[in-house]
């Protein structure tokens, strides 16, 4: 019996049980969570971002900023910080609470020979090669992955499958692996997941829908496919621009020139030309490889 794709409605009330929260000595927020400790680092540019470290022993607020490395995504403020505190948390406990058994053993897989396992049960093991990884199912595992996203082999790849493998067994993940996996399910494989759970995605909760409704929208416009601040014109952005975003030839392609504050806000998918306030350039151009066809010298 395959599992509900569907995302959690509300958010629980965070666990932060075994959780130290404190200020560094630069003032970080920072955490300690057993041998991990995370800071919000801000950076120059004034976004914030999560930074860790490990097995760093000296008290919370004698760090600074030079002992985290890495840069695991962005966080809005404190509030979310302390609320990824509580998620990476919440994943080590149920993470201690299953029985994986890492080992090595002989195989080959789509990406090379493995040079990890991790056994998550009988019949779900995940491989790690050099280049690449994911998860072999045995053949009665893979009979339990819904029709929609099972696959005809037996390996799911470590990027955006293995989220079918958590989906289709809950029981071997942790309660943020599943949320990543429903995640990834919506904005990889919207249209299966609509069908698995008899209701329509909404504008936002899924890439894959949103760029598909873009395109069918944009289909006869002009996107924008490069730009670079124009040295012609101050204040300008030269663009090229190509009917669908979707470049068959150097014949597909035009030029226009926006306003570089407007672009500057362009939407995830790209910028859309508006023919009606950006005009068509035929005038010198910045990029070098325009310098040289016609008018764009």
């Amino acid at each position: 019996m395959t599992a509900a794709l569907q995302p959690n409605m509300e958010a629980p009330t965070p666990d932060l049980s075994g959780v130290e929260f404190a200020t560094s000595a630069d003032g970080l927020p920072v955490a300690r969570i057993d041998d991990l400790v995370l800071a919000m680092v801000t950076a120059p540019s004034g976004f914030a971002f999560l930074a860790s470290a490990v097995f760093v022993r000296r008290p919370l607020a004698e760090l600074t900023r030079a002992d985290f490395i890495g840069h695991d995504g962005r966080v809005a403020g404190e509030a979310e910080f302390r609320a990824r505190v509580a998620e990476t948390a919440g994943h080590k406990r149920d993470l201690a609470k299953l029985n994986r058994v890492q080992t090595r053993m002989s195989a080959s897989t789509p990406w090379g020979g493995s040079q990890m396992a991790v056994i998550y049960a009988d019949g779900v093991v995940a491989h790690s090669t050099a280049s690449h990884g994911g998860f072999h199912l045995s053949p009665a595992r893979n009979a339990r992955i819904h029709p929609l996203l099972r696959k005809d082999g037996p390996w799911y790849e470590e990027d955006c499958e293995w989220a079918i493998v958590a989906l289709s067994f809950p029981e071997l993940f942790t309660g943020y692996e599943r949320s990543m996996a429903e995640k990834t399910i919506r904005n990889t494989w919207p249209d299966a997941w609509e069908a698995i759970n008899g209701s329509k995605l909404v504008e936002g909760e899924s890439w894959a829908k949103d760029r598909q409704g873009f395109d069918r929208r944009h289909a006869a416009d002009y996107i924008v496919t490069s730009a670079i601040f124009s040295g012609q014109h101050p204040g300008m952005t030269e663009v090229v621009a190509v009917v669908g975003g979707n470049r068959k030839s150097d014949h597909d392609e035009s030029r226009f020139l926006v306003p570089s504050d407007e672009y500057a806000g362009r939407g995830r998918f790209g910028f859309v030309i508006d023919p009606a306030r950006h005009a068509e350039y035929h005038g010198p151009s910045s990029f070098i490889g325009w310098r040289g066809r016609g008018n764009g010298s």
